[in-house]
């Protein structure tokens, strides 16, 4: 199952942050926003299918960010938890750590921001229509 959001780069993204990553439905970041990857995102976990949030539920969900931009591809591949809302209606983060709250998608990412592939982060810092799949088995 997956569920597939449809953002932009933006001239302050940076992936610097080591713990988190976003992709934010705001038209607009500062470069405080050291996590936030895309921008102007159409869906939010709030959209995502009860099926498909069911699945993330399982503690033993893999789940699978991909981020597709300017001819780039990365993945990043964290687990699902019981906890995890996916209720949020402005962004949705990815974690290294096992911290929950209603933006949260995915847990135990092996990497965060600051570990995605830096041609792909070039590409949305140059504005790249982004595409955001995350998928669950």
């Amino acid at each position: 199952m997956e569920e597939i959001i449809r953002a932009r780069g933006h001239e302050h993204v940076s992936a610097e942050h080591s713990s988190t990553f976003e992709i934010t439905t705001d038209d607009y970041l500062t470069p405080a926003g050291d996590c936030i990857l895309a921008i102007d995102a159409d869906r939010t976990p709030a959209d995502f299918d009860p099926e498909f949030v069911a699945a993330c539920q399982d503690s033993g969900a893999t789940i699978t960010v991909t981020i597709e931009a300017g001819g780039y591809t990365d993945s990043v591949t964290g687990r699902g938890d019981p906890d995890l809302e996916f209720t949020n209606e402005r962004s949705a983060v990815g974690r290294t750590s096992e911290y929950v709250d209603d933006r949260t998608i995915v847990n135990d990412a092996e990497f965060a921001a600051d570990g995605f592939d830096r041609d792909l982060v070039a590409a949305l810092a140059d504005g790249a229509e982004a595409t955001v799949t995350i998928s669950v088995e």
